[in-house]
């Protein structure tokens, strides 16, 4: 896997944290590093201070028990400084906690079990505004269908690249995928979905005489021009030829989750879209579209250039 030299992962401590705990380890112990585990928490309300020693400890128990029970499963040693663990107490939302703290350590990776959204899909409220502002990449980690040797990664990319850094956001998806695949040894799938843009206005303007064979020969000039721009950023990548492609016609935000869906992918790795040197930073409506429809592992990349709205000290 692609070499991360800093790894943080994220809890509140409440959830099940076996899968997240399972992939942060493996990835920091095939790196050589230490996992940083930041436990992160609201202070309780006033009226239960009384009850904040309780609580802060529910917590500790929790996170070290997942901990125990993650490293037998994986048959890892404790005792090798493989973890040091943080603890922050807040009064503000827990994610932007977060975000000043990989601000302020410099993480190039941020593990954290995926929060389900509504009715088990998309993200909850916490992810989404790590999404959206964290400065790293992103893993929200949910259980894999597939036992290792048959993990399903698939890395969503568009070669119709209107800037420079649209482009070196595309190859680094592939190489991080690719590099993934050899970790893991299961199978790469490369989605990138096309269409003729233009052609139902056209079709359907009483203004525009064209003809059913000019509309057909449009819309195979731009398949055939997504199919060039896709094989030569695949090429300019370097990630060999092991894995397969699948060209779709249609809406990404439609046809990426349901491909995701129909193949039982594990994980999914993808951009974000950001308007680069706009302090802050928007998902773009089909990125975000896309993120409110899987039910899967995702790595999400932020373009280079980001910069989070989110100061490392307030």
């Amino acid at each position: 896997m692609r070499k991360f030299n800093s790894i943080l992962y994220v809890t509140n401590g409440i959830f099940d944290e076996t899968e997240g705990l399972k992939q942060a380890l493996q990835l920091v112990v095939s790196n050589r590093l230490t996992l940083d585990i930041l436990l992160v928490y609201p202070a309780l309300p006033k009226t239960q201070e009384a009850y904040s020693d309780t609580y802060r400890r529910y917590l500790e128990e929790q996170l070290h028990a997942a901990l125990e029970k993650t490293t037998e499963t994986l048959n890892l040693d404790r005792g090798e400084g493989l973890c040091r663990i943080m603890q922050r107490e807040v009064e503000i939302p827990p994610a932007i906690e977060v975000i000043r703290h990989v601000l302020r350590n410099g993480y190039d990776l941020v593990i954290k079990e995926a929060e389900p959204g509504v009715e088990g899909k998309g993200f909850g409220s916490m992810d989404m505004t790590l999404l959206r502002k964290c400065p790293s990449t992103l893993w929200l980690a949910r259980p894999v269908l597939h036992k290792r040797g048959e993990i399903r990664i698939a890395v969503a990319v568009d070669p119709e690249n209107r800037d420079p850094l649209e482009k070196v956001l595309s190859l680094r998806l592939l190489e991080l995928s690719h590099s993934m695949l050899d970790s893991l040894s299961g199978s790469l799938s490369i989605l990138s979905c096309w269409d003729y843009e233009y052609e139902q206005f056209l079709r359907y303007k009483a203004w525009a005489n064209i003809s059913e064979e000019e509309h057909a020969r449009n819309a195979r000039e731009a398949e055939s021009d997504h199919q060039i721009r896709l094989n030569a950023l695949i090429e300019e990548s370097g990630i060999g030829s092991n894995h397969k492609v699948f060209r779709m016609r249609g809406r990404p935000d439609s046809l990426i989750p349901e491909f995701v869906g129909k193949e039982l992918v594990d994980i999914l790795v993808m951009g974000t879209v950001a308007r680069t040197g706009i302090l802050g930073f928007l998902i773009g409506n089909t990125a975000e579209n896309i993120l409110n429809k899987i039910t899967c592992s995702l790595i999400a990349l932020k373009p280079a250039g980001f910069v989070s709205p989110v100061k490392a000290y307030s």
